[in-house]
């Protein structure tokens, strides 16, 4: 029987990165859709990329501090 921590641990390790590919496939067709160019898709991704990298980050400290 799967207890319920293992449970969400899965989820969260394969949900999230998951909802992070299909935001990337939105922002992209966003892009495409208003016609943002290389710079304007380039500012759309990097806000992205920061939101990302925000919760990687936040991975990371709560390892570290064993939370």
């Amino acid at each position: 029987m799967v207890e319920i921590r293992e449970f969400e641990q899965l989820m969260l390790n394969m949900l999230v990165p998951g909802l992070v590919i299909f935001m990337a496939f939105i922002v992209w067709d966003i892009s495409r859709k208003h016609d943002a160019g290389r710079f304007g898709t380039l500012i759309l991704f990097g806000t992205l990329g920061f939101g990302v990298l925000g919760f990687g980050i936040k991975k990371v400290i709560a390892i570290n501090l064993g939370i």
